[in-house]
Parts: C-alpha cells; structure tokens; sequence
C-alpha cells in the first residue's frame, strides 16, 4: 500500500485527503482543508506553503497528487490559483516527494467516468470508493480524488511498464 497525498489548491481554502492504496484497494486515512485567514495574497500563499509542510509532516506520503488549473474566463483567477499551486508544489519538492499533476477533467473521467461530471457526483463516488460517511467539504473531497486518480493511474502505469 503507497500512502497518497492529493491537494486540491486554491488561493483561499485548499483541500487537502490523504489516502493509502494498492491502485485497486484504496483506504481513507485523513483530509481536511488549509483556510488562508489574511487577506494580503503573499502571506496567504506562505499559509498555503507552511500549512502543507504541516500535512506533510503529520501523514507522510510517499507521492504527492496536485490538481492543475482549470483556466475559465477570468485570467487574474487563473493567475492566483496558479501561484496557490506553485506553493503547495514547493512545499512538497522541498522534501523531496515526487508530485504528479492531474487535470480536472482526467480526475472526473477516472472516478466518475465522465470528464465534466459535477463536484456533487466526484464527491459521491469518493465516498462510495472509501465507504465514507458524514459532512465534507468539497475541496476536501475533490483532492481525495486526485489522490484517487494518482492511485488509480499509477497503478495502470506500473503494470503497463512490467508488461513491456
């Protein structure tokens, strides 16, 4: 079983599931959501930062999953969430982790089976995948499906490789 971090970034809240897996058997094992509190934009990115080092420390994966950036109309969106991106990234790096990188419409096609599903239908099938339970947020459940990918993929990835 590989323990899996999955991060959902975002400029405000950015969620956080960790996940241990044999890319068929995955179990949950903790999420929640870092919630910057400042509202100047560099220290809300070294919350982000310090705030995963924090997840990191306490779970220790051994891979990391990150969500990419959806870009839609508004350009400065895309432009902070790229930057939230960058420091949950080096967050990770600084431990030497390797990161792999999902786009959205991978993460859905993959739990979902259909690349433009609604976060209700990721986070419904991240519950049924987990057997869970109870309230979460949905920046929680949308990175305990990119761990869920990253498992998934990896998995295919390894055997495909072992076959060659």
């Amino acid at each position: 079983m590989t323990r899996v971090l999955g991060i959902d970034p975002g400029s405000r809240v950015t969620g956080f599931g960790v996940i241990e897996s044999d890319g068929v058997r995955s179990r949950y094992l903790g999420s929640g959501c870092i919630r910057t509190t400042s509202g100047d934009f560099p220290k809300r990115l070294g919350e982000i930062f310090s705030g995963l080092r924090e997840v990191l420390g306490e779970w220790q994966p051994l891979e990391v999953a990150v969500e990419q950036v959806f870009v839609s109309r508004n350009a400065s969106s895309a432009l902070k969430l790229g930057q939230a991106r960058g420091a949950a990234i080096s967050a990770v790096v600084t431990l030497d982790l390797p990161v792999f990188e999902y786009t959205p419409a991978a993460v859905k096609q993959g739990l979902v089976g259909n690349g433009r599903a609604e976060k209700e239908q990721v986070q419904h099938m991240v519950r049924v995948i987990l057997g869970m339970q109870g309230r979460m947020a949905l920046d929680e459940s949308d990175a305990l499906a990119v761990a869920l990918c990253h498992a998934h993929s990896n998995a295919t990835r390894r055997h495909i490789e072992g076959a060659q």
